[in-house]
Order: structure tokens, then sequence, then C-alpha cells
């Protein structure tokens, strides 16, 4: 018996196959294997087109069947979905999608958002959604109805990307109280969908789907479907879950005080609370958990970087020699001392940041030296500026209460490299366990929840393996130094940006 997981980014799509029985991975798929293109087609815009998540989600199906011969299709007993958040995808009654998606870092509506806490007031928007309205999917919602009314008149529903993926594999139309939620569309007061917010907005409430909780049969894979994957038709899609709430989830994260980070394109820290609450300054982020039920508060406190992978991967790409890899890079930054000799780098150029008021800086350099700074130095000042960013995002969350001591980690983005692990274990006086898993086995695994193959959550991820742990160093004052000089010149350039 097997079970299906597939991870939608923006960068691939990964596709994982789990075997039940074992327990064990069978295969992990990464498709395509160099980046999506996000589409910008003004400053602040990142868009991309859901046609090619599904075409390359297909491929990255195909591809999984092909590698595991010893796996019938018959034999796949659940689907789970995990997806890029806050995305928008605008649909007909055809199902056809009526313009390109709005994706999670994408600047456009960050005024909107603004307008529209200051109008309804602080206190309805952080006791009814936890959140100022900000630039999620609810404002770029708006921004389609100011200035694309014509979409707006043509559509039936909005989803979100997974929504989108679901609704492809199924042919129905649906989202979840957690999607809901990272949409700032979830009213927890009232546990409904927040109506006052697409009110003011003067956003139809026909637009929003019906909603069904996370682990649920939410349809079966359409024989058309199944045709395009190569798999059999009626397997049960029984999960879906934005990529930071899975990510935390495949961790083993589920209970207050639990914390998970990952470094991918964007970087994030998600810590796992049993109280609604919210930081009054919007820089965090509140949302429903992957195990929020009436019944049960479980908020997910996130910090989002936007800036992270992203800008290690465009070093790697225009400053790498051909024929360097990751490792590589790794190899030759660790001859070079801890803050990089006074190099800095601010990873702030992937659109608007929240921790930052929702500023979109660019990225900086400071104090680079032609005579002195050669690429290794470039290399780890790149990384050591995403993990300083990390650190001060941590600082918020703490003042929210969150107690970080230990931080759980997957084992296939920037926390494989010990530069950037070390720096961020060294400031915040906190461990870092690498845990054998990926989004996509989590998504997979959360698929058998809703089938019965396992009892609870806890049971699908009591056995993880820790690969990689990074302890807190006996010395770190040399880190501190480093970092003290990175927030100095941050809020410097913050100061010339207003």
């Amino acid at each position: 018996m097997f079970l299906l997981g597939y991870d939608i980014g923006s960068s691939s799509i990964k596709a994982a196959l789990v075997n039940v029985d074992t327990n064990q991975v069978v295969n992990i798929v990464q498709y395509p294997t160099i980046e999506m293109d996000i589409i910008a087609r003004q400053p602040g815009w990142a868009e991309q087109q859901p046609h090619v998540w599904w075409s390359n989600l297909c491929q990255a199906t195909k591809e999984l069947i092909n590698k595991s011969r010893n796996v019938s299709p018959a034999d796949i007993k659940g689907i789970g979905v995990s997806y890029q958040m806050h995305g928008l995808v605008l649909i007909d009654k055809d199902q056809n999608v009526l313009r390109p998606s709005i994706i999670w870092c994408d600047s456009r509506a960050v005024e909107i958002g603004e307008e529209a806490f200051n109008s309804l007031g602080s206190e309805k928007c952080f006791t009814h959604l936890l959140n100022s309205p900000g630039n999620f999917t609810a404002s770029k919602l708006k921004w389609v109805k100011d200035n694309e009314p014509e979409i707006i008149e043509k559509a039936y529903k909005f989803l979100l990307p997974g929504d989108y993926i679901a609704m492809k594999l199924t042919g129905e139309v649906s989202t979840t109280i957690q999607g809901l939620s990272e949409g700032i569309l979830w009213d927890y007061k009232r546990n409904s969908v927040a109506e006052f917010l697409l009110q003011h907005y003067g956003v139809s409430t026909d637009l929003v789907p019906d909603y069904t909780p996370a682990f649920q049969s939410e349809g079966q894979l359409s024989q058309s479907a199944a045709e395009l994957l190569g798999l059999k038709s009626g397997i049960p899609v029984s999960y879906r879950a934005g990529d930071q709430p899975n990510n935390a989830m495949s961790l083993g994260v589920l209970e207050p005080g639990e914390i998970a980070a990952t470094g991918g394109t964007s970087g994030v820290v998600y810590g796992v609370v049993d109280e609604k609450i919210s930081d009054k300054e919007s820089r965090v982020n509140s949302f429903a958990h992957v195990n929020y039920t009436h019944d049960q508060t479980r908020i997910g406190i996130l910090l989002c970087i936007n800036g992270a992978g992203i800008q290690y991967s465009w070093v790697k790409k225009q400053l790498a020699s051909e024929g360097i890899n990751y490792v590589d890079m790794e190899r030759m930054m660790s001859s070079v001392p801890i803050n990089s000799d006074g190099l800095r780098i601010f990873p702030f150029g992937n659109g608007a940041e929240r921790m930052l008021g929702n500023k979109n800086l660019g990225s900086h350099v400071v104090n680079l030296h032609f005579n002195r700074h050669t690429r290794a130095h470039y290399y780890r000042a790149a990384l050591e500026g995403i993990a300083f960013s990390f650190v001060y995002g941590m600082e918020m969350m703490k003042e929210m209460g969150l107690n970080v001591r230990v931080i759980k980690v997957g084992n296939d983005n920037l926390f494989q490299s010990s530069v950037f692990a070390n720096t961020i274990c060294a400031l915040v006086d906190a461990e870092i366990q690498v845990v054998e898993t990926t989004g996509a086995v989590g998504a997979a695994k959360a698929a058998g929840i809703a089938s019965g193959i396992y009892s609870d959550l806890k049971d699908a991820f009591k056995e993880q393996k820790i690969v990689t742990q990074y302890d807190r160093p006996g010395s770190n004052s040399v880190y501190h130094h480093g970092y003290r000089q990175w927030v100095s010149d941050l809020e410097k350039i913050l100061k010339n940006h207003n």
C-alpha cells in the first residue's frame, strides 16, 4: 500500500511515494530540474501560470511512477497536496483560469491591505483575522477587482494554488479553513468566512468556494486526470495544506512550543501556539495550523522572509563559474572567516518584506572591497545575510512569547549548509535538528489520515530520523559582533528608504 504526495512550489514541483507498510520513502522526484519562471511584468509583481504547475506535476508523476517500477498504480490509496501559500487563482464556471496567478511574493496589494487595516481598525482585524489584511490573497482579489474588472465579471470562484491543483485532480472546486486563513479570509471569532472584509473590498462572497477540513476526502482522482498522470482513477485526494504548515507537520511540529524552519526560495520560521494571538505590528503572521479545529486551537505563528534561498541561487547563477555547485561553494567559503571580512549583504530583493513593515528595499551590499573580497567572501556573506535575517525575525517571535530552543528543519534546503545553520545556532542559542523528510513526503503521509491508514498525525509522523544536528557553539561573540553590524546597517537602510 502506497501514498502519493505533492509539494507545489514556486521553483519546482516535488512528488513523493511512501510505502505505508515499511514507512519508507520509495522515491522522490523534482520537476523541472531548473527553477520555474516567475513573471514580473512590473517592479514588485510576481506571477506564474497555473497550467505550468499542472503540466510539471503531470511530468513529475510520470517520472515518479517510472522510477518506482515495483509499485502498481492500483496500490496507491491516497493523494495529499502541499502548496505555495497566499496565491490567487481565478477561474470561470468551466474551470478555465482567467489570468496568471498572483503569487506569494507579489507586492502590488500592499497599499490595499494597509487601507483596509486603517479603515476597519486594528482591534477588528486582530480579534477577527489575527492579522492585518496585508498583502495576502484577499487584498490581491481586491486589486483585480479594481484594475481588471472584466476578469472579476467572468470569475466564478477564487482559489489558492493548492485548490487549483486539487481541482485539476478531481474536477471539484473547494478550499479549506486553513486556506482561507492564509488568505486572511477566515473570521476566528465567528468561525466563518470573513464576510466583513469582503464587503469592505466590495467583493461578492459568491466568489468564495465551499470549504472542507484539511484532512478529508475532497474528491477522487478523475479519469481524465488519471490518464495524464499515469495513475488509476478513483484515488481519494484527502489532504491539502499550505507549504509552511505542511512543512511543520512533516517535521512533527504540531503542539505549542514546537518550532520548524525552512530555507527555500523564501525563508520561514514557524511556531505553534494554543492561543489566538497576533503581532500588533503585523511583522509576523498567525494562521490556522493543519490540526486547527473549532474545538482545538492550534495557531501557526509564521515569519516569512521573501528574500532567502532566491538570493543564494541568484549568487550561484551570476557569480559562480560554470560547473560549480553548492557543495563547491560551501567548501570555498569555509576558508573565509566568520563575518566575511566585513562584507555584509541584505537579502531583501524579492518583494515587500512583512517583517520590515512591508517595505520593498531591494538587496543591498555593504562594505565590498575589491582588493580584499573574493567570490568565496561573497558566497559566505550572502548566506550570513540570510541567516541574520532569520535571527532578526526570530527576535520578534520571542517577543510574542515563543521559546526558541530546538528548531526542526528538513534536509533539502539552506540548512544543509553548516555555515548557515551554525550562524543561526550561535545567535539564537538553539540547536537545529535536520530531519529526513520533505514537504511532499509529509503530504503523502497526511493523505493516509483521512483514509484511516493512520489513526492521527502523531501516528503518521512517529518515526523521524535526525540526520544532522547543529549544537550551540561554545563561543559565539564573533557571530554577535557581525550581527550587530548587520542590524546597524539595516536600520540605516530602512531610515533612508523612508
